[in-house]
C-alpha cells in the first residue's frame, strides 16, 4: 500500500511530465494500432467514399476525445471556468492558457493518426479511386460500359481479389497515383504542421513575455492550490476520523481506558497525548460535520482573495469560524506598541 501511495504522489508531483509520457505513449499506440488495424474497403461506389474518409478523420477525433478525458487538467479548468467569481476574480487569459496546452497535448496521437494514415495510402486511395479519369490509365472509347458499370468498376480498384477490369484500366497504374497523392498529402500536412510549430516558437518571444509569464504562473498556481486543498482535506478527514474513533471508544468504554491507563507507562502516556494534540491541531478548528460542511460551500462558492496578510490567524480559527458562522472574524491585531518620550532640560 505505502508503494501505491509513493507512486501516486510521484506521479501528482510529476504531473507535467507524466502528461507529456500519455501523450507519447497514446502517439505509439496510434501508430500500432493503425498497424494492427484490418482495412477492408468495401468496393462499392456508395461507401467507399465514407469509408476512407471515416478512417481518416474519426479515430483523430476519437484519439483528441482521450486526450481530454486522460488528462486531469480538464477538471481543473472547467471548475475554474464555471466557479462563481466570489472574492476572486476569473482570467480569462488563464483559462485560454489552460486549455491550449490541454489542446496542444491531446493533438499529438491524432496528428501522428492522420499522418501514418496519410503516408500508407490505403483510405486515400478508398475514397477517391472512383474519381480516376480511364483516360489515363486505361482506353474509355471501347470499354463499352455505362457510367454506373463503369464507376462499379473504379470501386472495386482497392479491391485487387475482385477486380476484373484489367482490358480496361490498369490497377497497378491507377493504384500508385493515388498512393503518390496520398503520400505528398501526408507531407504537406507535416509541413505545415512544422512550419505552424516553428512561427509559434519564433513569434512569442517578439510580443511581451509578462503577460505570458503571469498567465502561466497563475494557472500553476491554480493547479498546486487545487492539489494542496485537497491534501489539506484529506488529512483533515483522516484526523476528524481518528478523533471521533476515539472519543466514542472512550465514551463507550471508559473505565478500560482508566484501567489501562495506570498501568500503562509515562512515556507512552506522554507519546499517546502528543499523537492526539497533533490530530487535534490539523483539526483547525473545525469539529463538527455542519462547520466542515459551510467550510467547503464558502470555498467553493467564495474563494479568498489572493492578498496575503502579514500575521495570518493562528490555527485559522478566526478564518474558519468566520466562514462558518456567515461573517468574517478580524484577526486579532497585534498589541500596540507603548513609545515613551524622554524631556531634556540640556
Amino acid at each position: 500500500m505505502d508503494k501505491f501511495r509513493m507512486m501516486f504522489q510521484f506521479l501528482q508531483s510529476n504531473q507535467e511530465s507524466f502528461m507529456n509520457g500519455i501523450c507519447g505513449i497514446m502517439a505509439l499506440a496510434s501508430a500500432q494500432l493503425y498497424s494492427a488495424f484490418e482495412f477492408s474497403c468495401p468496393c462499392l461506389p456508395e461507401y467507399n467514399y465514407a469509408y476512407g474518409i471515416g478512417i481518416l478523420v474519426i479515430p483523430p477525433i476519437w484519439f483528441f476525445l482521450l486526450g481530454f478525458v486522460l488528462n486531469n487538467n480538464v477538471s481543473m479548468l472547467a471548475e475554474e471556468w464555471r466557479r462563481p467569481a466570489g472574492k476572486r476574480k476569473k482570467d480569462p487569459t488563464v483559462l485560454r492558457y489552460m486549455l491550449c496546452s490541454i489542446s496542444q497535448r491531446s493533438l499529438i496521437a491524432p496528428v501522428v493518426w492522420i499522418s501514418v494514415t496519410l503516408m500508407d495510402g490505403k483510405s486515400f486511395l478508398c475514397a477517391f479511386s472512383i474519381t480516376l479519369d480511364v483516360n489515363q490509365f486505361g482506353n474509355k472509347s471501347n470499354h463499352g460500359l455505362s457510367d454506373a458499370d463503369l464507376e462499379k468498376l473504379l470501386a472495386k480498384i482497392p479491391c485487387k481479389h475482385i477486380f476484373d477490369g484489367h482490358e480496361i484500366i490498369s490497377r497497378d497504374a491507377a493504384s500508385r497515383y493515388l498512393r503518390c497523392v496520398s503520400q505528398a498529402f501526408g507531407w504537406l500536412f507535416l509541413l505545415l504542421l512544422t512550419f505552424l510549430a516553428f512561427m509559434v516558437r519564433a513569434i512569442r518571444p517578439c510580443f511581451t513575455q509578462a503577460a505570458f509569464l503571469k498567465t502561466k504562473y497563475w494557472s500553476h498556481y491554480i493547479d498546486i492550490e487545487r492539489k494542496m486543498f485537497d491534501e489539506t482535506c484529506t488529512e483533515h478527514a483522516k484526523s476528524f476520523a481518528k478523533v471521533c474513533i476515539q472519543q466514542y471508544f472512550e465514551s463507550i468504554s471508559g473505565e478500560m481506558c482508566g484501567f489501562h491507563s495506570q498501568r500503562a507507562h509515562k512515556d507512552d502516556g506522554d507519546d499517546e497525548e502528543d499523537k492526539r494534540k497533533s490530530d487535534t491541531e490539523k483539526l483547525l478548528g473545525i469539529r463538527a460535520q455542519d462547520d466542515m460542511n459551510k467550510v467547503l460551500w464558502n470555498w467553493h462558492t467564495c474563494k479568498p482573495s489572493l492578498d496575503l496578510k502579514k500575521d495570518p490567524p493562528i490555527n485559522g480559527d478566526a478564518n474558519a469560524n468566520g466562514f462558518m458562522n456567515g461573517s468574517v472574524h478580524h484577526a486579532h491585531a497585534p498589541p500596540k506598541k507603548e513609545w515613551v518620550t524622554y524631556y531634556s532640560k540640556v
